[in-house]
């Protein structure tokens, strides 16, 4: 886990995996840019409205929301120091996919947990 900017003197620091750099190079630059700028909202701003960011049901994890064209890209969240993401100070960006079908959903959550357990140890 790791932290790749300067969070001072803003609501939320957030925190970058490895899975979720591997997942951002591969991107071109127009998704990155939309991505670049919801994060800059979740560190942001205290209330983050849900077209940007999204309780998981059944799940103490967020999704992430981009839409770029006709593509929706999907990365998962995890509030580190409160279980409600707006009461938050530390967020860590798990994984983050390309929204195909709700199929996705199911093993993509799956991973992101995988990946939370094992930063916990």
């Amino acid at each position: 886990m790791e932290n790749e900017d300067n969070n001072t003197g803003l609501v939320r620091a957030v925190f970058y995996t490895d899975q979720f750099r591997e997942f951002y190079k591969d991107l071109d630059d127009r998704v990155n840019k939309k991505i670049d700028y919801v994060i800059l909202i979740i560190k942001d701003l205290k209330v983050i409205h849900a077209d940007f960011v999204k309780k998981l049901v059944n799940s103490e994890l967020y999704e992430m929301r981009v839409s770029v064209g006709t593509n929706e890209y999907r990365t998962i969240l995890f509030a580190i120091d409160h279980e409600n993401i707006m009461e938050s100070t530390q967020v860590i960006i798990l994984n983050g996919f390309l929204k195909k079908s709700s199929k996705d959903y199911d093993k993509q959550i799956k991973k992101a947990m995988n990946i939370l357990n094992s930063l916990e140890q």
